[in-house]
């Protein structure tokens, strides 16, 4: 028996929370991955699970051996998808992390495109505005729509982002003319809360530099949807994402504000964790996205 086959149950068993429901998720016996991790652990001369009559736990060994082994085993894993993805059909889950916005606009439609395009390939697609731990929470890859930081992820831009500060004529009638950003401060305005700093909008002036404007008003919301009707029923200057405003803007039914003013070190972008050998998932995933949005900015 290999190392590696035994590597494998043990990993099982702490996945599943016992041998037992391993055997059930694997098809193997309880009895065999019993045997497996014993031998395991004889061949390191430690003991890696403490087990008793109901339940088990790691031991201290155990923790550093599963978390280090986890990690071989998938770069093993991902290295054979690379392999096969030069002489089969792509298959298998992603798991992958989407703003509700991504999903709830029209670019969502790429899921969807990509999804027709690979139908041995499925999407796991959890909609959560947070910025969660790919690692720790299991995702293959997430679409991020902010400024990007510094990161120990792997990041590719899949398409510029704005955001654009519009109202509607009459409330523009009735509040403006604005001069300045610095004008926002004084009348209603439509927060998303989804921003860092929702109620401090961000602006650069002409020579580049940065400045905020203190903002409030009568709603605060985490869904640039609902922001684009309060501000579609007169509530307010609010922010939104250039994706969202776009077709409004272009109908007249809101005016932009302030466009010289609006930072561009925005962007849309596929993160994934660094990996030696990229799941060859992964990586049609991205580059699926990145053309897509290439086609879509050439309409």
């Amino acid at each position: 028996m290999d190392t590696l086959t035994r590597i494998r149950a043990f990993i099982d068993v702490v996945d599943a929370e016992g041998f037992s429901a391993a055997g059930r998720r694997v098809g193997r016996s309880k009895a065999l991955l019993s045997k497996y991790v014993r031998e395991l652990e004889d061949e390191l001369g430690a003991l890696l699970l403490n087990r008793t009559t109901r339940q088990f736990s790691l031991t201290e060994a155990g923790h550093l051996y599963y978390r280090t082994a986890s990690d071989i085993l998938k770069e093993i894993d991902n290295l054979a998808d690379l392999v096969r993805a030069g002489n089969a059909d792509l298959k298998g889950r992603l798991r992958i992390s989407v703003p509700r916005t991504f999903v709830d606009a029209e670019i969502g439609q790429s899921l969807i495109d990509f999804t027709l395009a690979h139908p041995d390939m499925s999407l796991e697609i959890i909609s959560d505005d947070r910025f969660v731990d790919l690692v720790e929470e299991g995702f293959d890859v997430a679409i991020r729509i902010t400024k990007l930081e510094d990161s120990t992820l792997i990041a590719r831009k899949l398409d510029d982002f704005d955001i654009r500060f519009c109202a509607t004529p009459a409330y523009l009638a009735r509040y403006g003319p604005f001069a300045h950003p610095s004008d926002l401060a004084r009348v209603p305005c439509i927060l998303d809360t989804n921003g860092r700093s929702y109620s401090n909008w961000r602006f650069v002036d002409g020579e580049g530099q940065g400045f905020s404007v203190p903002v409030s008003g009568p709603i605060e919301v985490n869904s640039p949807l609902a922001a684009l009707r309060a501000a579609e029923a007169g509530l307010g200057v609010t922010g939104l994402p250039d994706f969202i405003a776009r077709a409004k803007i272009e109908a007249g039914i809101l005016v932009p504000l302030f466009d010289a003013f609006t930072p561009r070190d925005r962007g849309i972008y596929a993160i994934y964790p660094h990996r030696r050998y990229l799941p060859a998932k992964v990586r049609t995933f991205v580059d699926f996205l990145h053309g897509w949005f290439r086609k879509r900015a050439e309409r």
